[in-house]
C-alpha cells in the first residue's frame, strides 16, 4: 500500500507538500504513511482514492486494477 500511493502521486506529479495540503495534514506526517511508518487513516484513502480516480482497494493492494468501481446508482426505496 505504501509503494502505491507514492507511485500514485509520482505519477501524478504532485509533491508530498501538496498532497499533505490536500490532506489537511503536515508533510512529514504523510511522509511517513509513504514509507509505512505510520498507519493511514481511512479517510485519507477514501480521499486519495477520489483524487487520484481509483478504488481504495487498489490503494489498499487487495486489487491490481487502477481503475475506479462504478459509483452507485441512488434509490429512493432507502
Amino acid at each position: 500500500m505504501f509503494r502505491r500511493i507514492r507511485n500514485l502521486r509520482e505519477d501524478n506529479d504532485k509533491t508530498q507538500k501538496e498532497i499533505s495540503e490536500y490532506l489537511f495534514c503536515d508533510q512529514s506526517l504523510y511522509s511517513k504513511y509513504e514509507r509505512g511508518l505510520r498507519p493511514i487513516p481511512v479517510d485519507f484513502v477514501i480521499k486519495l482514492a477520489v483524487l487520484y480516480n481509483t478504488s481504495t482497494d487498489y490503494i489498499l493492494g487487495l486489487t491490481d486494477n487502477p481503475r475506479p468501481y462504478p459509483k452507485a446508482k441512488k434509490t429512493d426505496d432507502l
